[in-house]
């Protein structure tokens, strides 16, 4: 993104059920114009008018009845010249099908692809397949299965509206394999390999954050071997991402069970990026 820019224009999109609404209204608290469900064939009008409106603008995307003029979405997001002039970024919202269907069990709303005679996991594929290239083209996902409104509202004040348009945001996330890996993560990297503080009975029922896991793993020599190479692996990279102008890059750590090792190294890791890092967020996905 253009530090140059304007106007901030952040398309929101992803899955119906997904937090969409919540996300907006969350950025119109912030002092963000807010437009839902805009016709996609009037966005290329609006633009021409951006100068009438405030820097800082939202405008939110569903795909139902727009199908036809995804093409002309797409080629829009793609646009390098729009992207740099206005400060243009895509945010994808997605959830698994089964938190989909229960969250419109408990509203008792209907899909928007749904009808009498296609099922709602039907309905909900055949959503994400038509939104399978706009996905491909997001500044960032959000993976909301395991999030509440609290938890989105936090993480859209956090990581997109508190964020310098100058600067990538990185999110370092720890996660537990058997709860499953997180959908929106850039890289993942895999610590199952080292010893296992579960295993020692008087370390189990603590977390990565404890002194007692954190001076066990400290003892490891091969604890300190990843956490060390991970870090050389990361903040040379980062450099590139910055480079590029990427908005946001998320990192995940998974362990077993997502409270020990995988706790250990985030934290080990977000010890040493801090001070190079404005835009640095922690999550502990499994504690």
């Amino acid at each position: 993104m253009s530090p140059q820019a304007k106007h901030k224009v952040i398309f929101i999109s992803g899955l119906s059920g997904a937090g969409k609404s919540v996300v907006l209204h969350t950025l119109e608290d912030l002092g963000y114009y807010c437009i839902d469900n805009f016709p996609i064939k009037l966005i290329s009008e609006f633009f021409s008018h951006l100068n009438e409106y405030p820097a800082q603008i939202a405008i939110g995307i569903n795909a139902h009845n727009q199908e036809s003029m995804m093409p002309e979405l797409l080629n829009l997001i793609r646009d390098s010249e729009n992207n740099q002039a206005m400060g243009m970024e895509l945010i994808f919202l997605e959830a698994d099908n089964d938190i989909l269907m229960k969250r419109y069990s408990e509203t008792r709303r209907k899909h928007p692809f749904s009808n009498n005679s296609l099922p709602l996991e039907d309905a909900i594929n055949n959503e994400r397949s038509l939104l399978t290239s706009l996905a491909e083209l997001a500044d960032l996902k959000i993976d909301t299965t395991r999030l509440n409104v609290h938890d989105l509202r936090d993480l859209v004040n956090r990581r997109i509206a508190g964020r310098d348009i100058s600067n990538l945001s990185v999110q370092l996330i720890s996660f537990g394999f058997k709860y499953g890996a997180p959908h929106d993560a850039d890289f993942i990297f895999d610590v199952r390999c080292l010893p296992n503080p579960y295993w020692e009975s008087t370390l189990r029922n603590f977390s990565g954050q404890d002194k007692e896991v954190i001076e066990y793993l400290d003892g490891q020599p091969l604890a300190h071997k990843m956490a060390n190479q991970l870090f050389s692996f990361i903040s040379e990279w980062l450099e590139y991402f910055d480079a590029e102008n990427r908005s946001y890059l998320t990192i995940g750590i998974g362990c077993t069970g997502g409270r020990h090792r995988s706790v250990y190294i985030v934290d080990k890791l977000a010890a040493v990026l801090s001070g190079d890092r404005d835009q640095l967020i922690i999550k502990h996905r499994d504690l």
